[in-house]
C-alpha cells in the first residue's frame, strides 16, 4: 500500500511546461510529472521527478540501471499500487487530472495506459483469443466488432501478415518477436491513449527488433508512448524527445537531437558517449 502521498490538487490543471521541446508549449501536455518522489521501504528510487510527455510522441526514458526508469514508467499508470511499504509524494496529472486522486477508477486508468513488459507473457490461449479476452471483459460481444479489433491491433503492431492464417493456433506457438508484438497489440485492441514500453526488446533479435520500432514510428501517429529502450543507440533511434535520468533524478530533458548530438549537461554527454553505464 502507498503511505504518505500527498493529497489531491484543486480542480485547475498544472501549468504548461518549459523545458526543452520540440513540442510548443501552446500544445497540452498529455502527461505531466510533477515533483514526484517515491520509495521502496528505505531505498529511494526518484526524487523530485518533474517531466512533461506531448501527445503523438515517443519519450524515452533512459539512463544506467537503478537511475529510476522503470518506477517511473511504472507510476504512470499505478503499477506501484501493489507493492507494499512504499512511499510517494508528488502528482502525476492525464490530460490535467492528478492519477492519485481518490475518484480515480484505476482500472480504467490502466487502460488509457497501456503497459507492454520486457519479457512477452501471452495469455494461455489461442492468437485471437488473447486479444478479445481483454475485450469480451469490457462486455464487447459483437462478433463483428471483435474481429475488426483483432485485425486492426495486429495490423497496428506489424503482426497481421504473419499470423492471419493461424489466429486459432496458440500464443505459445509464436517466436519471441512475434509474442512481443502480440503484447503490444494485445494493448491495442483495447485502444489505450498512452503506451508504455518498458524495454520492449532486450530479449529480441536483431530483425524482431526492427520491426517493433518500426511499429513506434507509426503508432506515434495514434498514441502518446513512453519508452525505457534497450540501449542508449536504441533510444537515438525512436525518440522525438529524451530525458537523461541518474541516480532517481532527471537530469536533462529535450528533443532526441538536442539530448543525442549536444546535451547540455557533462554527465549526459558522458553517458551518451560511453564514459560510464
Amino acid at each position: 500500500m502507498v503511505t504518505g502521498a500527498m493529497p489531491p490538487t484543486s480542480a485547475q490543471p498544472p501549468s504548461e511546461g518549459t523545458c526543452d521541446a520540440m513540442t510548443t508549449t501552446a500544445v497540452p501536455s498529455k502527461i505531466r510529472v510533477e515533483k514526484v518522489s517515491f520509495a521502496y521501504s528505505n531505498a529511494e528510487a526518484l526524487r523530485a521527478v518533474s517531466l512533461d510527455v506531448y501527445p503523438h510522441e515517443v519519450t524515452v526514458l533512459f539512463g544506467p540501471a537503478r537511475s529510476g526508469k522503470t518506477t517511473l514508467l511504472r507510476l504512470l499508470n499505478r503499477l506501484t499500487d501493489l507493492l507494499e511499504g512504499t512511499r510517494r509524494s508528488g502528482h502525476i496529472y492525464l490530460d490535467g487530472q492528478d492519477i492519485f486522486a481518490p475518484d480515480v477508477d484505476v482500472a480504467e486508468l490502466r487502460r488509457r495506459v497501456g503497459m507492454v513488459f520486457a519479457m512477452p507473457i501471452p495469455l494461455p490461449m489461442s492468437i485471437r483469443a488473447n486479444l478479445t479476452y481483454g475485450l469480451q471483459l469490457k462486455g464487447i460481444r459483437d462478433r463483428a466488432l471483435l474481429e475488426a479489433r483483432v485485425e486492426s491491433a495486429l495490423r497496428a503492431a506489424a503482426l497481421w501478415d504473419e499470423v492471419k492464417d493461424r489466429l486459432e493456433d496458440p500464443a505459445s506457438s509464436l517466436s519471441g518477436g512475434q509474442q512481443q508484438r502480440l503484447c503490444l497489440a494485445r494493448i491495442l485492441a483495447l485502444e489505450p491513449e498512452v503506451i508504455l514500453l518498458d524495454n520492449p526488446t532486450s530479449g529480441l533479435d536483431p530483425i524482431s527488433t526492427s520491426k517493433v520500432e518500426a511499429s513506434l514510428h507509426e503508432l506515434r501517429q495514434r498514441y502518446t508512448i513512453i519508452a525505457v529502450p534497450h540501449s542508449v543507440q536504441q533510444a537515438a533511434r525512436i525518440a522525438d524527445r529524451a530525458a537523461f535520468m541518474l541516480g532517481g533524478e532527471i537530469i536533462e530533458v529535450g528533443t532526441a537531437r538536442e539530448i543525442f548530438t549536444r546535451p547540455r549537461d557533462p554527465r549526459t554527454r558522458d553517458y551518451v558517449e560511453g564514459r560510464f553505464g
